[in-house]
């Protein structure tokens, strides 16, 4: 089963991002995995968004074999 989020009044894209995804960075898979409800910027309350499951970065600015992916 999909993990959710119910709003509450006044909720805005960036926001729910950075609440369930950890960045509002990520607010661009929140809305593809929402396409319905894509025209709303403010939400009401009581409207029920899918949140997608996404791998976790790596950290782009760590030397390589503090990455994990050295040769």
């Amino acid at each position: 089963m999909p993990k959710t989020y119910i709003t509450t009044q006044g909720d805005k894209w960036d926001l729910i991002a950075q609440r369930t995804l950890g960045s509002e960075m990520r607010v661009d898979a929140l809305m593809k995995a929402n396409l319905q409800h894509r025209n709303i910027f403010i939400f009401p309350a009581n409207i029920q968004l899918v949140i997608p499951d996404l791998p976790v970065p790596i950290p782009g600015g760590l030397p390589p074999w503090k990455r994990g992916d050295a040769l």
